[in-house]
């Protein structure tokens, strides 16, 4: 199977490695998730009913408040976060609540990453080299661009 590998600047540092989870959305802090679960509760969000423990949470940016902070760290702290962060814009927001989550975290990607990775995909990160390699888990489902 072919991995492909993408370059990004680290925003807090470390390694992680999961499933993938994605939206081409934003992403709010409060409201947006169940602290005690990790469930996406936000009924507007096409992440709605679904669980970020564990997962590589590839997303467009941070919307709302410096609240959104907070709401991350409640995750870490519950023990319900995701193992790290894949961000295609970055904001004080995704910024600060990597930092507070303590979990790796990459922005400013050469490539999409809303677009590269699927839901599903195994994702490792290392934050601090600013590598992404991703393992597609449905080969063939749609047209990708792969390293050469």
């Amino acid at each position: 199977m072919n991995k492909i590998v993408l370059h990004g600047r680290k925003i807090h540092g470390g390694s992680a490695e999961g499933e993938a989870l994605v939206t081409r959305n934003s992403l709010g802090g409060y409201g947006t998730f169940d602290l005690d679960t990790g469930n996406v509760i936000d009924v507007n969000h096409d992440l709605f009913g679904k669980n970020v423990k564990g997962k590589i949470l590839v997303f467009r940016t941070a919307q709302g408040s410096s609240a959104w902070t907070i709401a991350y760290q409640a995750l870490r702290f519950a023990d319900q976060s995701p193992a790290g962060y894949i961000i295609k814009e970055n904001n004080p927001q995704t910024a600060l609540g990597a930092v507070v989550a303590r979990r790796p975290a990459i922005t400013d990607i050469d490539r999409d990453p809303t677009e590269v990775i699927s839901t599903g995909d195994w994702v490792k990160i290392d934050a601090d080299g600013g590598i992404i390699e991703i393992t597609p888990s449905r080969p063939g489902q749609k047209k990708r661009l792969t390293d050469p």
